[in-house]
């Protein structure tokens, strides 16, 4: 046999990592009291255990301590004790705190690597190489943050007591996601892993101990939905932080509504992987393998709908199958196996329920010709061709190795079929010629987006997702945000509207000449109902009647928002001039305003020119800054950059407030304009008319039709109107708590981004209520992944 006869009947022999040193950590340790609580070890109340097995063989790994109620409270009570001391310490104690345990991780990665492979089922390669280390990266990371903190985030401060609840699918890494960032903020934690996978984040406890991590400021708890819900309901806990499914997230985010609780969710993906005709394939194929048979496709941003041009279709789909047939499927511990056994049983049932349901519904589902080991929870990687866009496989996230197929002719179809899901977590865009990929990349709704690449993660890179796949970010200096809290200067409490007294004496003879209509699409038009509601001066009389706005209302300016493109598509400078534009016309008039105020509202005659004059100011504010809040460039320790890059919302629905009813409408207005948001504003309920009056200043101000819609009514008819519609992407309700309220919940169906006052409104003149805090809010941040070199 000659050498090249050798190399073409080689095979790859059996590499097992050893287990012994796990096997010997798990003989010895006492699950019954793994409850991490204030630096101790305790058993579940309770006295309740749940089972943990091992997936590449099912045999039981350990009983684990199962938390419920009561032991929430006690990892509460710990956490609360501790954050006083905590948050006050100097970010350089933090920062040293953060270090030892990133370094004490380092001593013992091996241990972690393989440990985490023999309770997940990952592939010993994946958790060695790329979830041990960067858990590690982001505690270092994160260090620093601890340290720069008062510099780099003035006028922030952790934002308290922080509920953390984490997923299967990547148990330590979701954990150093979720931990790293909240300690370097000054928080306090309580964490509760998943059942499935419990073993890394006990083991982690056992480091925070060694770390001089101190007492009560890191709490895990382990245990099942009880835990979680007791955590999510815990009147003691300020911020929520979930990882998982987003039917879960929906419940979470509606449990959560009227708390006051800071919330952040990353959630379900259903990722495109767009490969365009001029492509490098065999890359490409590399990438796909990375991007869906990753830890078995159990990836909220596995890239599962891979999209390809046409011309190239027949050739991808070859390579594809070649390279499938040539996976290894086994023992996870095996240095060589590439796709290890799924997570649980139930996984494994749910993978194939939705592969035959994807069949019956037209899908050709291939999968290569390969033995699989004769226990444990192994699922053969699946390709499904002829998968249409409706298909359950290319609408649900399967959490599984299947991917499914699609093509399209050019570019705007592309863009089209990635677009077509109720996610937005990540995509991969596949091209040799850059300036398609960077075409292609911002219009995508994704959160994360690879050029040539996929699945690169970062501890100093904001990973997050949009529509469903959640909102906010984790990695980066976005990522710290969420654990950060600015202090707004609050007003008074805001009262439920009530009907007040209709009005029965006019104001002057001359003062009813008309109702003022809404405003729609750049149009004045009149309320689907043709009702009105009577406008009373500050002494009672009648001023004026304004249109009450419906349903029908809501969905018509919601409408137009969204088929206005010219001004999310303007470029900053030119919205900036817009802004400047309409300042200057509205202090063409201000005098005219400043007497609508002291009618309406009864302010004093400088009190009222105050309020204009700062309305003024405040478009001035947000006119200059709208090309200056600007994203940023990230550098990952690889060959690449990542673009942080702003972008609008959307449409953005806004509730505005009784008090300083112009400079409060405006302050909400300006900073999702100036980011190229449309809006579709409810000014007061009980002072419209001033925003009635500015209809004539927006329409002599060069901003495009359906850029700014207005609708008057009732406050709380129209927030839950707005709240419900599935194609608002923002609210932000200042009102009355029972509003507010409602507001978050009602806004589940599409996990639309909401800004809730609960129940107090802000002191609007201050310079606190203007400014970054507001653009924030205005924003998504994207990052584009884009490699360079050889």
């Amino acid at each position: 046999m000659n050498i090249l006869e050798r190399y073409h009947a080689m095979e790859y022999g059996p590499a097992p990592e050893a287990r012994n040193e796990v096997d010997a950590w798990l003989a010895a340790r006492d699950f019954g009291k793994a409850l991490f609580i204030g630096g101790d070890w305790k058993a579940a109340s309770g006295g309740k255990t749940f089972e943990t097995s091992e997936p590449s063989s099912g045999k039981l790994l350990a009983k684990v301590s199962d938390a419920n109620a009561a032991d929430i409270d006690a990892a509460v009570a710990a956490a609360t004790k501790a954050l006083p001391k905590w948050s006050a310490s100097s970010g350089y104690s933090r920062a040293k705190v953060l270090y030892a345990i990133g370094r004490a991780m380092q001593r013992h990665q091996r241990l972690f690597a393989v440990l985490e492979t023999i309770d997940n089922g990952k592939p010993i390669r994946e958790s060695r190489d790329i979830d041990v280390p960067l858990a590690i990266r982001h505690f270092i990371y994160h260090a620093g943050w601890a340290q720069a903190l008062d510099k780099d985030f003035p006028g922030q401060k952790g934002v308290g007591v922080v509920g953390q609840i984490i997923p299967w699918n990547f148990p330590l890494l979701m954990l150093a996601w979720k931990i790293a960032p909240a300690l370097a903020a000054g928080c306090t934690v309580v964490l509760k892993p998943a059942e499935f996978t419990p073993l890394t984040s006990i083991l982690f406890a056992e480091i925070c101990e060694r770390a001089g991590v101190p007492k009560g400021v890191v709490n895990i708890v382990q245990g099942g939905p009880e835990a979680g819900a007791a955590i999510v309901n815990h009147p003691g806990i300020q911020k929520i932080a979930f990882t998982g499914s987003s039917e879960v997230g929906k419940i979470i985010r509606k449990a959560t509504a009227g708390s006051g609780k800071k919330l952040s969710l990353e959630l379900g993906g259903k990722s495109a992987f767009i490969v365009f005709e001029d492509a490098d394939l065999d890359s490409a194929v590399e990438g796909l393998v990375d991007g869906i048979w990753f830890n078995q496709g159990q990836v909220c941003c596995a890239g599962s709908r891979l999209l390809v041009q046409e011309g190239i279709a027949d050739a991808l789909i070859a390579k594809v199958k070649t390279r499938m047939s040539r996976l290894r499927v086994g023992s996870p511990l095996d240095k060589n196996t590439d796709i290890g056994p799924l997570v649980d049983l139930t996984q494994l049932d749910r993978v194939k329920g939705l592969v035959a349901e994807g069949a019956k519904q037209g899908a050709v589902c291939w999968q290569p010709d390969a033995a699989l080991p004769s226990s444990g929870y192994y699922h053969l990687p699946t390709l499904a061709t002829g998968v249409s866009p409706a298909n359950i496989l290319a609408q649900e996230e399967v959490f599984g190795p299947v991917l499914a197929t699609m093509t399209f002719r050019n570019t705007e179809e592309a863009i089209e079929l990635a677009n077509n899901t109720r996610y937005g977590l990540a995509a991969s865009v596949w091209s040799e010629n850059v300036n398609l990929a960077l075409h292609v990349a911002p219009q995508l709704k994704a959160g994360v987006v690879w050029v040539n690449g996929t699945n690169m993660f970062d501890a100093a890179c904001g990973f997050g997702g949009y529509r469903e796949s959640g909102f906010g970010r984790e990695g980066g200096r976005e990522g710290m945000f969420e654990y950060l809290a600015a202090k707004l200067p609050l007003g008074p409490v805001i009262k439920p509207a009530t009907l007040s007294a209709q009005p029965v004496e006019q104001a002057d003879g001359s003062a009813i000449d008309r109702t003022a209509k809404l405003f729609i699409g750049g149009k004045q038009v009149r309320p689907d109902g043709n009702y009105s509601i009577a406008i009373a001066t500050a002494k009672g009389k009648l001023v004026g009647e304004v249109g009450l706005g419906s349903r029908k209302d809501i969905r018509d300016a919601v409408s137009a928002a969204r088929a206005c493109k010219a001004w999310p598509e303007a470029t900053a400078y030119n919205r900036s001039q817009v802004l400047y534009y309409l300042a200057e016309n509205l202090s063409g008039r201000a005098g005219e305003f400043a007497a609508r105020l002291t009618e309406l509202t009864g302010a004093t005659p400088k009190a009222a020119r105050e309020e204009v004059d700062q309305s003024i100011e405040r478009l001035f504010l947000y006119a200059g800054l709208a090309d200056k809040f600007e994203g940023r460039v990230h550098q990952p320790p690889a060959r690449a950059v990542t673009l942080a890059l702003h972008e609008p919302v959307g449409v953005v629905g806004i509730v505005a407030p009784d008090t300083s009813p112009l400079l409060g409408l405006i302050s909400l207005i300006a900073p999702a304009l100036a980011m190229g948001n449309t809006v579709v504003a409810v000014p007061s309920e009980r002072y419209p008319l001033l925003a009635t009056d500015l209809y004539q200043v927006i329409e002599y101000s060069d901003v495009p039709a359906g850029a700014i819609n207005i609708v008057t009514g009732r406050t709380a008819e129209l927030a839950g109107v707005l709240a419900k519609h599935d194609d608002v992407d923002g609210l932000w309700v200042f009102a009355d708590a029972e509003t507010c309220a409602k507001a978050e919940a009602e806004s589940i169906g599409n996990l639309k981004r909401v800004w809730s006052g609960n129940g107090r409104g802000l002191e609007w003149a201050s310079d606190e209520a203007a400014g970054d805090t507001f653009l924030r809010r205005a924003v998504e941040v994207k990052n584009v992944w884009v490699p360079y070199g050889d």
